[in-house]
């Protein structure tokens, strides 16, 4: 959900406190345009900003869309200064939104080369104040969102173990929370995952291990919890990873690496 709180502090950031370069009179029609091929996602905030702007959208591409390049992702109509004004917000989080859309759709193609049934997954490595965003275009690009806060899921990773042991994290985290809430412990060992899945972890977290390593881990956990890999792993890497038998793939790289896909924005 955009709020209009969100879209006041973006335009604010953008106009400062007198904006002149916009003052154009009369009306105009905005196009927002691929200049090279990629995933769409991100309208939903585009849009938002114009209609916070006053400007009617007339045409949207539905988010999760292949694109060409040259090819209209968004069209609105509306004053021309109001236009004006939403251009640059729209097309930085379109662009953003939508390079996190295709790097996800390359990792998730990369993967179900080998397995069809492994999952992409992001992390919560995102950026303050637009992780919303930033999940959304993962979900476009075929992706999981993973956790989207600390509530969503019990992570014990291994500070939590340095301080407490792996049995009496899970134990006393197990206390601690909703029986619809799963625990996943974060090892460094295919040792660890099996002491993980016995100590009632549901899912077991490999974390900078080699394919084979995780492979290894992925046997000894059976089919007492799933099991995610992660770690540096890169679209790459992925192939390697889905061999493994693991059920899902999490990169970080999905959101705090993904180069911006190019926009133009084009009135008249």
């Amino acid at each position: 959900m955009i709020t209009d709180s969100q879209i006041e502090a973006w335009l604010r950031e953008d106009l400062g406190h007198h904006d002149v370069t916009n003052d154009v009179p009369g009306e105009t029609e905005g196009r927002l345009v691929a200049k090279e091929a990629g995933v769409v996602a991100g309208l939903d905030a585009a849009t938002a900003v114009f209609a916070y702007l006053g400007c009617e959208i007339a045409d949207a591409a539905t988010d999760g869309t292949r694109i060409d390049e040259g090819e209209t992702v968004l069209v609105v109509e509306g004053p021309a200064r109001e236009v004006l004004r939403g251009e640059r917000v729209a097309v930085n989080v379109t662009g953003h939104a939508s390079g996190i859309a295709t790097r996800t759709r390359a990792a998730v193609d990369a993967a179900r080369e080998v397995d069809p049934d492994v999952a992409i997954a992001a992390t919560r490595k995102t950026t303050p104040g637009l992780r919303g965003i930033e999940k959304r275009a993962v979900a476009a690009g075929g992706g999981d969102t993973h956790r989207l806060d600390l509530s969503h899921m019990v992570m014990i990773k291994d500070n939590h173990v340095a301080e407490l042991g792996l049995e009496e994290a899970v134990s006393r985290l197990r206390e601690r929370t909703s029986f619809a809430t799963q625990i996943e412990v974060e090892v460094e060992s295919p040792g660890d995952a099996e002491r993980a899945a016995e100590a009632g972890a549901d899912i077991v977290l490999l974390d900078n291990l080699a394919p084979k390593e995780v492979a290894t881990g992925v046997d000894l956990v059976g089919d007492e919890a799933l099991t995610e890999a992660s770690g540096g792993i890169t679209i790459a890497d992925v192939p390697a990873y889905a061999e493994t038998g693991v059920d899902v793939i999490s990169m970080g790289s999905l959101t705090h690496s993904a180069p911006a896909l190019d926009y133009s924005f084009r009135t008249g």
